[in-house]
């Protein structure tokens, strides 16, 4: 089989049109039916929702308080339009931090899940994110784990990552695969 990866030059926000257009096509070659993207605000999910209606897509932010205060991240205007549109919005703990980084940070050192996270992100910010956010929505009950879906991160913000993967519970961590690379800026 001949698979071509696209590769960005830079990470960042100035990928997602493209990106968007990349995961579209990949989408309908494979017949993919569930899609989930990282999207704080909720600007990079509503656009992925303007063009790809046929799917079931869940737009993945951080927990409360991540930024501080109580609140999520998704901005209202986002919120109203990615609920209109039957996009579904999860808010929750990082799968590859969450606890753990809150030990690290008050008692120094490291744990085992910081370290496999670091080692996605030798491949890119935004494949850590994919399979981040996969795990997360299996979890919450959002995505089947017995199916191939597209993952969609990114680096800061905007979206410039995508994978086809099966996801997997986090109990089950190690049964994710990652099938092929859509998309990823160049390290």
């Amino acid at each position: 089989m001949d698979k071509n990866i696209h590769y960005f030059e830079n990470p960042g926000i100035e990928n997602t049109d493209k990106l968007i257009e990349l995961v579209k096509a990949r989408k309908e070659e494979l017949g993919i039916k569930n899609i989930v993207i990282a999207s704080a605000s909720g600007s990079s999910g509503v656009k992925l929702a303007e063009k790809i209606e046929d799917a079931s897509i869940v737009n993945v932010t951080h927990h409360a308080g991540f930024r501080g205060g109580d609140e999520i991240e998704v901005e209202t205007k986002y919120g109203l339009e990615l609920e209109k549109r039957g996009v579904e919005i999860y808010a929750g703990s990082h799968a590859l931090s969450g606890v753990g980084r809150g030990i690290s940070n008050k008692f120094g050192g490291v744990t085992p899940v910081e370290v496999v996270a670091e080692t996605l992100r030798m491949f890119s910010q935004g494949l850590k994110v994919c399979v981040e956010i996969s795990i997360m929505a299996a979890d919450a009950g959002l995505i089947p784990t017995d199916t191939e879906v597209i993952a969609i991160g990114g680096t800061g913000k905007g979206v410039d990552t995508a994978v086809v993967l099966s996801p997997a519970h986090i109990n089950n961590f190690f049964d994710l695969r990652i099938h092929e690379i859509i998309a990823m800026p160049r390290p």
